[in-house]
């Protein structure tokens, strides 16, 4: 079966400009052992994408490293199997230490804004608040970022989608309505969409704006190179330097290769991730006097509230995030009790059988009942309170990273609080049954019995299903150096020519979405570093 792009003959931009072409390199068919430029860029996520893009416009010779494959348009269709296999870190695998989180990033060049559902938002001023008392945070308020985020949205076609809610997000719109709670449309990073609903397998329509299709073809015709299928082992570190980035390059299994690489420039943008960044910090052994490097890692913990319908939801098709409500976010400000952002996740058949926590014949009516099924998800905002430190993250004897995230009495309070907050608002909209997804959870056919039910239930690691599409911290940014790693403008204390471009300088979740505040933030630290390093 032809795919989408194929259908209708949608240009790939890795295929249809032959410049393009020649400026990736597949790190397998790297000619030579070393390569140098004037600035190196370690990932291309949402940090690495747009500081490429920045760096390159200003005429500096940019070399950006991915550790994952190369897929685009024509390699995207909306298959789960392959997919997770190809476009995510672990095969959508990845999971803390005691398992009881599991973790979905990406792992191919774009990172996580090729696989993510395009939910955009700024960074709540109520963070910017507390990052500036309590990090010394400096030049981050919301006054100071307005313009970054304007100038991110215009790039990146950010605003509320107008393309209506699917049955899906109907339902949070609708129980919202019933219940006297506020909610509000969703603004994606899209332009032209389809509305396939298969956001999270990569777009075959090139609608999303991820990096893959703008900052990075962008920087690539502004002379820039793409080295991909490299993982960077360690940075080469004299006294306060770095002097090379050694890579290694991976074949088409995502195993090591004998071929080592030595890449080196004046300057090295760190923009891996908020687990691998930290991980590679740590192999490095990097300068790091108040043991920082990887400390207060955060994830959002999101738990799942399934509900049945009479009518068809079709949870699979359609824009898969487009309402959301903040009613229980802010409540008590940036502290107190942990709070929660009310999201609807899309539900496809692959990913909902692992998400259903079933087994045998209930398990078998539960996937048989999919199509008027709808889930509803609490993003819980960590961080904020001396009871909720996040993860630290630590090396296997590999050298791979292990996330580590205790879950406590606080956290556990978060998450009672927000199943019953879900089920009340899916009851409201309609819902015949609805379910915590919990190991023991069971159906139930009212709010009342729900709430007497789910008293019941005991709350510890792993009989809750526990997820997380965004990681932060672990590098976080500040002048407070008893908790900071990196400076105010992204550089990192105890060295001279390292900057950190994404969502790991983050000194606590934000609660919310993160991709418009890693696009805005970079935008401004890498516009602030051409001018600095065009200066020199």
């Amino acid at each position: 079966m032809k795919i989408v792009s194929e259908i209708r003959g949608i240009s790939d931009p890795y295929a249809a400009n032959k410049a393009l072409v020649k400026r990736t390199i597949n790190a397998n068919q790297l000619e030579t052992d070393h390569i140098t430029a004037d600035v190196i860029i370690i990932g291309t996520g949402a940090g690495g994408g747009t500081s490429a893009e920045i760096l390159a416009q200003a005429g500096l010779n940019v070399l950006m490293i991915e550790e994952g494959p190369l897929k685009s348009t024509r390699d995207f269709k909306m298959d789960e199997q392959q997919a997770y296999a190809d476009l995510y870190q672990e095969s959508a695998g990845r999971a803390t230490k005691d398992g009881g989180i599991g973790i979905l990033q990406g792992r191919c060049v774009g990172g996580t804004t090729v696989v993510n559902w395009t939910s955009s938002f700024r960074t709540p001023p109520l963070t910017l608040d507390y990052w500036q008392k309590t990090f010394q945070v400096k030049g981050c308020s919301t006054r100071d970022m307005v313009p970054w985020f304007a100038q991110m949205e215009k790039r990146l076609s950010i605003a509320p989608w107008q393309g209506g809610a699917n049955e899906n997000n109907a339902v949070l719109k609708e129980g919202c309505e019933k219940l006297n709670i506020p909610w509000k449309v969703i603004p994606r990073n899209v332009k032209g969409c389809w509305n396939l609903g298969y956001c999270g397998m990569g777009c075959p329509t090139n609608a999303k704006q991820s990096m893959l299709v703008t900052t990075i073809p962008d920087a690539l015709e502004h002379g820039a190179t793409l080295l991909y299928q490299a993982r960077v082992e360690r940075l080469l570190i004299t006294d306060k330097k770095i002097t090379g980035v050694e890579c290694i390059a991976l074949d088409d299994n995502k195993q090591k290769t004998t071929k080592k690489i030595i890449a080196k420039a004046p300057y090295i943008i760190l923009a891996g991730g908020a687990i691998n960044g930290p991980a590679l910090m740590l192999r490095s052994n990097a300068p790091d006097p108040n043991n920082r490097i990887g400390k207060r890692t955060f994830l959002h913990p999101t738990v799942f509230s399934f509900a049945q319908f009479d009518k068809e939801i079709s949870p699979f098709y359609g824009a898969p995030q487009s309402i959301y409500s903040d009613h229980f976010q802010w409540q008590h400000g940036a502290t107190g009790p942990l709070s929660y952002k009310l999201e609807v996740p899309p539900l496809h058949p692959a990913m909902s059988s692992i998400m259903l926590m079933g087994h045998g014949k209930n398990h078998v009516d539960d996937m048989a009942k999919l199509n008027n099924t709808h889930a509803m998800l609490a993003l819980l905002r960590d961080g904020f309170d001396e009871d909720s430190e996040g993860a630290s993250i630590t090396l296997s004897d590999d050298g791979s990273p292990i996330v580590d995230y205790q879950m406590n009495d606080y956290l556990f309070d978060g998450i009672k609080r927000a199943y019953l907050s879900m089920a009340e608002i899916q009851f409201a909209a309609g819902a015949k049954k609805v379910r915590p997804a919990h190991e023991h959870g069971q159906w139930f056919d009212s709010f009342e019995s729900f709430k007497v039910g789910f008293d019941q239930l005991k709350h510890q690691v792993s009989n809750n299903l526990v997820g997380s599409a965004h990681v932060m911290g672990g590098l976080a940014m500040g002048e407070n150096t008893a908790l900071c790693i990196v400076d105010s403008d992204c550089k990192y204390h105890y060295l001279d020519n390292l900057w950190v471009f994404d969502g790991s300088v983050f000194p606590t979740s934000i609660g919310t979405n993160p991709q418009l505040s890693i696009y805005a933030l970079v935008c401004k630290q890498a516009t602030k570093l051409a001018r600095k390093l065009k200066s020199n």
